[in-house]
């Protein structure tokens, strides 16, 4: 009786142990966030989100940043951080990456139930030039490599829908290394064009860097714009536990309504937009084949040196 009552007490203490499932293993969670805006901007709008996460889940979150989004896929790919926000071109590198090791569950979802947001041209607005065939000759900025609306969408659309070559048709088709570093060498005249996103004409980077104050209202104008593009999503390392990735995936779609004020900044809430993001909604990989398929047709075109 006493070596049942023993083994008793001992499955008692182990329980709380036994309790805390996947939490015993990752007692830190790293999220990855890319360089579409500045390091000190973009921390302090992903601060309410970790915070928030930290105290739901009640485990340490910190955030991870790199200088460029491959430092993020690698990271993810490396195991060094367990989930991160990806653009859909940069989602399709980490799951090419990874060899489909990385799981897909929330993006981004507005106010009407779109998910989706655009990717742009932009000039300067007394530039005299309006469309990309007036861009001709010019210098034309890409963002990142690894960018959906900076690079992949853009480049596809201007050689395969409207029939030029980006490297013949501009002078030059250099990488400003970020969304806002494009848009703001358009301002200082160091590139003519450059491509970026916004979700609609209210709301996107050249919007979020008047509101700023880092370029002036009005300087910038939007000379073409994408089809619309699937928000990309949040993206989980396949090898962790599987009620891992649901407990941090609800915790997400939980903070919008948990913290108003946080989820304000985080989404960059304008409060003349008539569509704002309001939440998430739930993906799978089938949503972004087709961005997998746009890039391995980009690569082959490398290869052919076209």
């Amino acid at each position: 009786m006493k070596l049942l009552t023993t083994a008793a007490l001992v499955a008692l203490i182990a329980a709380p142990a036994v309790a805390e499932g996947w939490k015993d293993d990752y007692q830190v969670v790293k999220f990855g966030i890319l360089s579409g805006e500045n390091e000190k901007d973009r921390l302090q709008r992903n601060e309410p989100l970790r915070a928030f996460l930290e105290k739901k889940l009640d485990v340490k979150v910190e955030i991870f940043t790199a200088g460029n989004y491959d430092g993020v896929i690698q990271a993810i790919a490396a195991d060094q951080i367990e989930v991160a926000r990806f653009g859909s071109s940069s989602y399709a590198a980490v799951y090419t990456a990874t060899d489909g090791g990385v799981v897909p569950t929330l993006t981004a979802q507005k106010k009407d139930g779109n998910t989706g947001y655009h990717s742009i041209v932009v000039s300067r607005c007394d530039s005299g030039i309006k469309s990309l065939a007036d861009a001709k000759g010019k210098v034309h900025a890409f963002a990142e490599p690894d960018s959906t609306s900076g690079y992949a969408v853009p480049y596809f659309n201007m050689k395969e829908r409207l029939g030029f070559v980006p490297e013949e048709h501009f002078a030059a088709t250099p990488f400003s290394g970020s969304h806002e570093a494009g848009v703001q060498g358009v301002v200082n005249g160091t590139f003519d064009t450059a491509s970026t996103w916004q979700n609609n004409d209210a709301n996107g980077i050249p919007q979020r860097m008047e509101a700023k104050g880092m370029i002036e209202s009005g300087v910038v104008c939007k000379i073409w714009e994408s089809p619309e593009i699937t928000s990309g999503p949040w993206t989980f390392r396949k090898n962790l536990p599987a009620d891992m990735i649901e407990d941090i995936t609800a915790a997400i779609e939980q903070f919008p309504s948990a913290d108003e004020a946080g989820w304000k900044l985080y989404s960059s809430f304008d409060p003349e937009d008539s569509n704002p993001t309001t939440g998430f909604a739930r993906v799978d990989h089938e949503r972004y084949q087709w961005i997998v398929d746009m890039r391995q047709w980009m690569k082959r075109q490398r290869r052919a040196g076209s």
